[in-house]
């Protein structure tokens, strides 16, 4: 039987890749209005159903089942964070296995996920949903300092601001950054939650049919006020037991919330009491982790995904090229740079790609001209980064790190002022 898969949101190479996979393969795809200019090889997917972002889960549902009905499909899959409650919804409609509406819900919503962790022993962290200063208060009384808010629902780490005196002046403006209105995040509900101290960690992962596979570790480094993710290297040095004790951790939280299939991103604080939870995502890491995870161990997450959503049973392969992997490995390290002023970003040098030593992978910019830089806010806040390899991670980031310092950046900060920094 050849497959038909439906593919919710765009997927970036990963539609074709799917194609690629079988010979007869087709994809179809729906997704928001505004991601039609993200699809790739359009002419190549069966049909595309463009919908308004605010339209109802019905609507979606609807639109899916009328094209189902002609053509119907024997997959569903998403491949990014957004929309990935949509194609929950449409999957129990039509039949289609996919993560459950339960999970999705219990992974995109902060709140629900802490309940849920708390109620299942798998993690005790305190956190409560609050709509004002005077529950914030309530909270930081009953628990202490320090403490975290975030929206509920967000990413990119946008929001997120950190208690640590319990002043007044501190506790409006966390919560007035963690309830702001951003790209995606509704900035109606904020959570709060206890703060953990100490090293942060994402660990990659793999389901199937309910079983957990970990891939990698990542050490991860973040901006100590507004915790965006300056870099990453792969693997995470760690000895032998805090890795079984990050992985055993993982496990328990991916079954916990019902977990069964794909790839999963887990983020992790390790604190003088073991590691912590601060999230998870049913989707590959972002930050180019994928890319690290295949400079480092061989394993292309992505490929595992793409032979997963057309119906391949791929934990087992997947076990046996992690077991194959060379020992010891080497690593691979991403830094990102973040704008050292606040203005507009005029113009970018020593980006030439002549300048790559054999250690380095890529320098990208990621802000072009005309960009506004307004400090650290989010990922998004980021100016470009450098992605390289090394025999440990010390030496792969002094290596990204010292890519990144051949690049100026000429930023205007005033009517008739520009710095070169």
């Amino acid at each position: 039987m050849t497959e038909h898969v439906l593919v919710v949101g765009s997927g970036r190479d990963l539609p074709g890749r799917v194609r690629a996979t079988a010979p007869g393969t087709r994809t179809s795809v729906i997704c928001r209005l505004d991601y039609l200019s993200r699809l790739r090889e359009r002419a190549e997917h069966s049909r595309i159903i463009a919908v308004r972002h605010d339209a109802s889960d019905a609507e979606w549902v609807a639109l899916a089942a009328a094209a189902h009905a002609v053509d119907p499909f024997t997959r569903i899959a998403t491949f990014g964070e957004r929309d990935q409650d949509r194609c929950a919804e449409i999957g129990q409609a039509l039949g289609l296995r996919t993560h459950t509406p339960r999970t999705v819900a219990l992974v995109h919503d902060k709140t629900a996920m802490r309940a849920r962790l708390r109620a299942t022993g798998v993690d005790p962290t305190p956190s409560t949903a609050v709509s004002g200063l005077p529950a914030l208060r309530a909270f930081v009384q009953e628990h202490g300092l320090p403490c975290v808010l975030k929206p509920a629902r967000g990413s990119a780490s946008v929001g997120v601001a950190v208690i640590r005196t319990g002043s007044e002046e501190e506790l409006a403006a966390a919560y007035h950054r963690a309830g702001g209105h951003f790209d995606g995040v509704s900035g109606t509900e904020v959570l709060v939650e206890g703060f953990h101290e100490g090293p942060q960690f994402s660990v990659e992962a793999f389901s199937e049919g309910g079983e957990h596979q970990v891939v990698a570790l990542t050490r991860k480094y973040s901006d100590p006020v507004h915790f965006v993710e300056l870099g990453h290297v792969v693997p995470a040095e760690l000895s032998p037991a805090l890795q079984d004790s990050c992985r055993h951790l993982v496990e328990q939280l991916l079954s916990a919330l019902g977990v069964e299939s794909g790839a999963t991103h887990t983020e992790l604080v390790l604190t003088a009491v073991g590691p912590r939870v601060i999230e998870t995502h049913l989707r590959m890491g972002g930050d180019e982790i994928p890319t690290l995870v295949l400079t480092a161990t061989g394993i292309d997450l992505s490929e595992y995904v793409v032979r997963q959503t057309v119906g391949e049973s791929v934990l087992p392969d997947l076990r046996k090229a992690l077991s194959a992997a060379p020992v010891p490995r080497r690593s691979a390290a991403v830094w990102f740079a973040a704008p050292p002023v606040s203005g507009v970003l005029t113009a970018v040098e020593g980006a030439d790609p002549a300048r790559l030593t054999p250690d380095t992978d890529e320098v990208r910019l990621l802000a072009e001209p005309g960009a506004v830089c307004a400090g650290l806010e989010s990922s998004d806040s980021r100016l470009a980064l450098a992605r390289t390899h090394g025999p440990n991670a010390e030496e792969a980031l002094a290596t990204a790190r010292t890519a990144l310092a051949g690049l100026v950046f000429h930023i205007r900060t005033g009517p008739a002022k520009e710095e070169a920094v």
